[in-house]
C-alpha cells in the first residue's frame, strides 16, 4: 500500500492521506507547499512522498537511492563565501561563522530551470524540493514563479513554516499540505525512536520545542554549547549592577551570535514559566533585535540584564 512508504513519519496523518490519495488517484499536482513549523517531519514527508512517486514511475526494477537520484534536485539555502555557495552544514564544517542567515539565491532557481529543461532519466517525472522556501529573495521567488507556471514533467515541493512567509503568487500555484505540531505521546515516540530519550529529562527543552521533535533535538544540542555555570547564573536575576556586567562579559566572551540568539529563546521560556513577567520577555525581544542589527553584544547584554534586574525589584 502507498501508506507503507510513510511508515517513518509519525503524527501527520492528514498529510499522509492527502499525498497517498494523490498518487492512488493519479492526481499528482505540479507543485506542493508543505506548511508547518520546523522539526515536525516536513522534509521526511517529502522524502517518503518522492520514494512513492518514483516507485510508481521508475523504469528500472532496481530503485535508485534518493541521495544520488538523477531525477531529484534538492535545494536548500546557502551562504556566499569567496565566490562559493555553501550550505549551512558545509559552512559549519569549514568553521565559518555567519551573522546573516543563508538564502535561496537567484542562481539556484536558474539551476532548477536548467534541471527541469531535460527529460527525466529513470522515470516519468523530475522532482525538485526547496527547503526553507521562505528564504528566497524577491528576485528568486519571481524567477521560480515562471517555472511553477510551466513545470513540464515535474513535481515541485516547497517547504515553508507558514503561508505568510512565502509570496502569495507562489502559494496560489501550489497545493497546500498542512503539518501539525505533535502531541506529547508522539513526541516521546519520535525522540525514543531517534535515540534521543535523554531529552525527555529536560522539560524546559520540551516546552521550548512545543511539539517539534526536530527542534527538541536541535535545542538540546544548543544547550550543550552553553557553559553550565553560565546557564545556572542566567536562571537567576542579577543581584546587583556589578554582577550584571560580569555576566554580560561572560556571554560576549564564550558564546557566538548564533548561541546568543538561541539563549534568548531559552531565557524567554524560562522566565515566563517561572516568573510570568511579560516585561522581561519584551526586553529579551529587544535584545534579539539589537543582536540581529549587529549591535555590540556585550553592551546589549549589559542593558538587558540591568533591565531584567529592574523589572523584578
Amino acid at each position: 500500500m502507498s501508506t507503507n512508504y510513510f511508515t517513518p513519519l509519525l503524527g501527520q496523518q492528514q498529510a499522509i492521506e492527502l499525498l497517498t490519495q494523490a498518487v492512488e488517484k493519479n492526481r499528482i499536482a505540479p507543485a506542493y507547499i508543505f506548511i508547518g513549523t520546523d522539526g515536525i517531519g516536513r522534509s521526511l514527508a517529502a522524502r517518503c512522498f518522492i520514494e512513492l512517486l518514483f516507485s510508481q514511475s521508475q523504469k528500472s526494477q532496481h530503485p535508485q537511492q534518493l541521495s544520488n537520484h538523477p531525477d531529484l534536485l534538492w535545494v536548500e539555502p546557502t551562504y556566499q563565501h569567496q565566490g562559493q555557495r555553501l550550505t549551512p552544514q558545509e559552512a559549519a564544517q569549514k568553521g565559518l561563522k555567519r551573522k546573516a542567515p543563508p538564502l535561496i539565491r537567484l542562481e539556484q532557481i536558474r539551476e532548477i530551470t536548467e534541471f527541469l529543461s531535460r527529460p527525466p532519466m529513470l522515470g516519468t517525472r523530475n522532482v525538485v524540493v526547496l527547503e526553507q522556501a521562505e528564504t528566497m529573495a524577491e528576485a528568486a521567488a519571481n524567477a521560480l514563479l515562471k517555472t511553477l507556471e510551466e513545470p513540464g514533467k515535474a513535481t515541485i515541493i516547497l517547504i515553508a513554516p507558514s503561508l505568510d512567509s512565502v509570496l502569495p503568487t507562489l502559494i496560489s500555484r501550489c497545493q497546500r499540505i498542512p503539518f501539525q505540531r505533535l502531541d506529547t505521546a508522539t513526541m516521546v515516540e519520535v525522540l525514543n525512536r531517534n535515540n534521543q530519550g535523554e531529552i525527555l529529562q529536560h522539560p524546559e527543552i520540551l516546552r521550548l520545542a512545543a511539539g517539534s521533535p526536530g527542534d527538541a533535538i536541535a535545542f538540546y544540542q544548543q544547550l550543550q554549547n552553553i557553559p553550565p555555570d553560565l546557564l545556572k547564573t542566567l536562571t537567576k536575576i542579577p543581584k546587583n549592577y556589578r554582577q550584571a556586567l560580569e555576566i554580560a562579559k561572560q556571554i560576549d566572551k564564550e558564546l557566538d551570535t548564533e548561541a546568543q540568539l538561541w539563549l534568548i529563546n531559552y531565557l524567554q521560556q524560562y522566565y515566563w514559566h517561572n516568573l510570568h513577567k511579560p516585561e522581561i520577555l519584551n526586553q529579551l525581544e529587544k535584545t534579539r533585535k539589537s543582536l540581529l542589527c549587529y549591535a555590540q553584544p556585550r553592551l546589549v547584554w549589559e542593558c538587558t540584564l540591568l533591565q531584567i534586574q529592574s523589572a523584578t525589584n
